[in-house]
């Protein structure tokens, strides 16, 4: 009874210690929340409404010298290039010093920190830091850099109080039999812009931009050659041009004024001519090579006599000696000579000599020429030597 009576007073005791502690760290929590906010320690995600930002650290060096970029902002997991371009990086990537240009992605909050070489554009100034995005979506922010002893010029003249809109865009041209093969596909971007502004639009600069899949846009500066006066409409053709082999889904789009005017796909077939080339080549080739090395083969194997090749020749047997020959196996005994055959071997008359193919080593049997018909001798008026028989003779 005793121990549950001092638990329970303990459990009271500790209970209202908890509830003095919690009303004494409510209201110092809640003042300090403000300063944590401001604080640059803290880190909070970047919220919806929140644009992409770069600060330089420190805003101007000399060429070769480093400088720190930092940013936030941006969306989380993003492959961003970092280059010092000169004109403002009015002329998009062509005025910036991308030999010394550096890589980084973004952390899970949007923000990064990265080392940058300072390095001389090959525009003159006024510079910027140019950050833009890889893949995806086209976000890019500059931020004013100084290099210090590199040439300051004005910037290229803009219109002036013009304002172009595009009214229509299509894509025109089509691939030919070069393309098929190959061939850097070609078309032309064909639109229609209305200048909504008072003034005129001068030699407007436009930037035409070809994506691929998930990649960003590679943005090329092509200037019209005209003026669109102020409440008019103009037609303007810009050659675009892809990489040789390139096939697949591609965009093509029109930038002016740093916002996007068009987008249009472009689905560029396969060049199966190429694939074409590769398979005969792989036929051909080894086709060749195997009708060189069988008449290599057919002409420094061993010839024999009497044996078609594939040159279509037989070759002939070359002159031996005689004892060279293989000589046939030799004759049987003759058989006994008959009666009344002479004894110098002829014959009887009116008979036939035997056919003595064993004097001809060089002819076998069946190849031996018919033998010549043997004329008959006339017959002859000699007496018979033969005396009759006698009556009662035995």
């Amino acid at each position: 009874m005793h121990r549950d009576s001092v638990r329970a007073v303990a459990a009271a005791v500790l209970a209202t210690a908890l509830l003095a502690l919690s009303a004494l760290t409510a209201q110092p929590s809640q003042a300090a929340a403000p300063e944590a906010l401001l604080s640059p320690a803290a880190v909070r995600a970047p919220g919806a409404d929140e644009k992409p930002a770069v600060a330089l650290a420190p805003p101007e060096a000399k060429p070769g010298a480093e400088i720190t970029v930092t940013g936030r902002g941006w969306k989380p997991a993003t492959l961003l290039t970092l280059l010092v371009c000169g004109q403002n990086a009015i002329g998009g990537t062509n005025s910036c010093s991308n030999a010394s240009g550096r890589a980084v992605t973004t952390d899970a909050k949007g923000g990064f920190t990265q080392k940058l070489p300072a390095a001389a554009p090959p525009k003159p100034c006024p510079c910027v830091v140019h950050v833009a995005t890889v893949m995806g979506d086209s976000v890019t922010v500059d931020a004013p850099f100084t290099v210090t002893g590199h040439p300051v010029a004005d910037l290229p003249q803009q219109s002036g109080s013009g304002r172009l809109a595009v009214l229509t865009a299509r894509l025109e041209g089509g691939g030919g039999l070069l393309t098929w093969f190959g061939s850097p596909p070609q078309r032309r971007l064909v639109f229609t812009v209305g200048n909504l502004g008072s003034g005129p639009v001068k030699d407007p600069v436009f930037q035409v931009g070809v994506s691929h899949g998930v990649f960003a846009p590679q943005w090329e500066e092509q200037q019209w050659s005209g003026t669109v006066p102020a409440g008019r409409k103009q037609q303007i053709k810009l050659p675009v041009e892809l990489a040789s082999g390139a096939h697949g889904d591609y965009r093509v789009q029109l930038r002016y004024g740093g916002k996007v005017l068009v987008t249009e796909p472009w689905d560029v077939g396969r060049p199966w001519g190429v694939t074409l080339f590769w398979i005969l080549l792989c036929v051909v080739v080894p086709a060749a090579v195997f009708r060189i090395g069988m008449a290599v083969v057919d002409r420094a194997r061993p010839r024999l006599p009497g044996t078609i090749y594939a040159s279509g020749r037989r070759r002939k047997a070359p002159w031996r000696p005689a004892a060279l020959l293989h000589l046939p196996p030799p004759r049987r005994a003759a058989p006994a000579r008959p009666s009344g055959s002479q004894p110098d071997g002829g014959h009887p008359p009116g008979s036939r000599p035997p056919d003595d193919t064993g004097a001809l080593p060089w002819f076998t049997q069946g190849t031996l020429p018919a033998p010549a018909a043997a004329e008959e001798p006339p017959p002859t008026s000699a007496p018979s030597t033969d005396r009759p028989s006698s009556k009662g003779s035995t």
